[in-house]
């Protein structure tokens, strides 16, 4: 079969859970060959040769860490010149999209972005998309060049498959056009304890309709007893009530959990855009004319701040 270059995402070794994903994806259409970059990159050859990686080609070099994304790129470029691939598969991360896009450029091929499925056709492998605020769905295919996809988080099981998962070194020359940009300093976000919004199996948003800042641990506390992330939508974020980093919307950040808990949000297209391809869709909202009822799977119509605690006990209950 033909060679699928998957881009890992991981951190210090520790292979993140929508790179697995992608190697049930890639499998579909080929065989696996992953690239890892970076400190820890050999690290990561266990877990990826469980999940079906044929080979993985490894580099680390100061550069990956010292400048943006371009000598991720120059790597990436020389996997692909060296193994020819079917298609190129990376995380739908605003880095997976960036090296993506500019890989695309550089060998002349089309790109597919924010796949929700993938599968083998006659002409190349064929990407099926949520587009215009995930109004429809698609199914698209590169006409040009080497596929270049990037795959939302949550699209695909993980399913390990194991594989010879051979370490070959991959040989890589960073352009001085790579060192455009270099990172001076960084801060280590605070961990919550919560999984990470747009890897998360379960999310719980709150809305306007939370009525404040100080309300939110009502939220936060259906999440953690679900062992949820906290999602929060433009208005509440706007409000100042929750940071920008967990809004999902046009203009946040796109989820697609198998569970998707909305309190107190109305369902503007501006929120759907962001979370319409969720599993399973369940809203609470006071208004039964509220428009995020159109698309959901189950609705409860009433006031979160009765509805939210109670589910947040029936979930504590059944645990024991």
């Amino acid at each position: 079969m033909a060679e699928v270059l998957v881009f890992v995402d991981h951190v210090d070794g520790a292979v993140r859970k929508p790179t697995l994903e992608l190697l049930t994806l890639a499998r579909r259409i080929g065989d696996p060959v992953a690239v890892s970059l970076g400190n820890g990159a050999a690290d990561t050859a266990s877990a990826l040769a469980e999940h079906g990686a044929v080979k993985v080609l490894t580099a680390d070099a100061p550069e990956f860490g010292e400048y943006l994304v371009a000598p991720k790129v120059d790597a990436l470029q020389a996997a692909y010149e060296a193994v020819s691939p079917a298609a190129v598969l990376l995380p739908s991360s605003a880095e997976g999209k960036e090296i993506g896009a500019r890989l695309a450029v550089r060998i002349g091929s089309g790109i597919i972005t924010d796949a929700v499925d993938l599968e083998a056709g006659d002409e190349g492998p064929v990407a099926t998309q949520s587009v215009f605020a995930a109004s429809f769905t698609t199914k698209s295919r590169v006409s040009k060049g080497t596929p270049v996809i990037t795959v939302k988080p949550n699209s695909a099981p993980v399913e390990p498959a194991a594989a010879a998962g051979t370490v070959e070194a991959l040989a890589v020359t960073v352009a001085d056009s790579s060192k455009g940009t270099k990172v001076v300093s960084r801060t280590p976000r605070e961990s919550t304890g919560r999984p990470d919004l747009t890897e998360a199996a379960i999310v719980v948003s709150g809305g306007r309709g939370v009525n404040g800042a100080e309300n939110f641990p009502v939220i936060e506390a259906l999440a953690d007893s679900l062992g949820a992330a906290v999602g929060a939508s433009r208005a509440a974020v706007d409000a100042g009530w929750y940071p920008h980093t967990n809004q999902v919307g046009q203009t946040g950040k796109s989820v697609s959990p198998q569970l998707y808990i909305a309190a107190g949000i109305s369902g503007a297209i501006q929120h759907r855009a962001g979370m319409q391809t969720s599993k399973t869709i369940v809203a609470i909202n006071k208004d039964e004319e509220a428009p995020i009822f159109d698309l959901v799977d189950y609705g409860v119509v009433g006031d979160l701040f009765n509805v939210v605690p109670a589910l947040t006990d029936e979930v504590k209950t059944r645990k024991g």
